[in-house]
């Protein structure tokens, strides 16, 4: 199987560059994050202690069930049989899934999940730390970011797309927060593979962004 590993900060496009990818070469597009926001959610929805270990591992319940589920080639996310896909975008869910990544025991929870679907399927996996730790083998490693700003540009206009009513400068602060949290935890810290190709996509349109996504791919497999 191939498998192209496409690490960032959040905001940098990884998601909706890597599901146009994805869809031109005809693989399978793997949104880690969202399973870490899935679990996030949950997190905030049973009343867990976010900055507490323990008390976020204690929301990963045997009868708790996350899902990632294709529905018309469209990856959807399901929390006990509900489907989340849209919950899990919000400012809320985006800071529980920074803080919940850090805990080890749902990393430890996920990581299988996400090496069983890049052992049977053609892939391209999103996240923060896959080139590093999910798969440390993938074909392709990719460290794809932008400036603070226009990461923050593009996850306000995303929401505002979305109807949610939130500021510019709300946005700007999450993101430099999460870019810390993410830096600066113990387990798997974000930081590009030693062998990941770097790309800066500030400024980027969508489709000046994929096309140097395929572009670097097809080069290096």
């Amino acid at each position: 199987m191939i498998n192209v590993a496409i690490d960032g900060p959040a905001g940098a496009g990884k998601s909706t560059i890597s599901r146009a990818t994805a869809k031109e070469l005809g693989f399978i597009y793997i949104d880690t994050g969202a399973l870490y926001r899935t679990v996030g959610l949950n997190a905030l929805r049973t009343g867990a202690d976010l900055d507490n270990a323990e008390s976020v591992a204690a929301t990963l319940t045997d009868d708790l069930k996350v899902e990632l589920r294709f529905i018309d080639g469209e990856q959807r996310m399901f929390l006990n049989s509900e489907d989340v896909s849209l919950a899990i975008r919000t400012p809320e869910a985006s800071m529980a899934a920074s803080k919940v990544s850090a805990v080890p025991a749902v990393r430890e929870y996920l990581f299988d999940l996400q090496k069983k679907l890049a052992q049977e399927n053609n892939c391209i996996m999103d996240g923060r730390d896959i080139g590093t730790v999910v798969l440390p083998d993938a074909k392709v490693k990719i460290f794809l970011t932008a400036s603070p700003e226009s990461r923050a540009k593009r996850r306000y206009d995303e929401l505002c797309e979305k109807g949610m009513d939130v500021s510019f400068e709300d946005v700007l602060a999450d993101m430099k927060q999460r870019d810390y949290n993410d830096s600066h935890r113990e387990i798997a810290p974000l930081r590009p593979a030693k062998d990941a190709i770097l790309l800066d996509t500030s400024g980027f349109e969508l489709e000046r962004s994929v096309a140097l996504i395929i572009k670097t791919i097809k080069d290096n497999i």
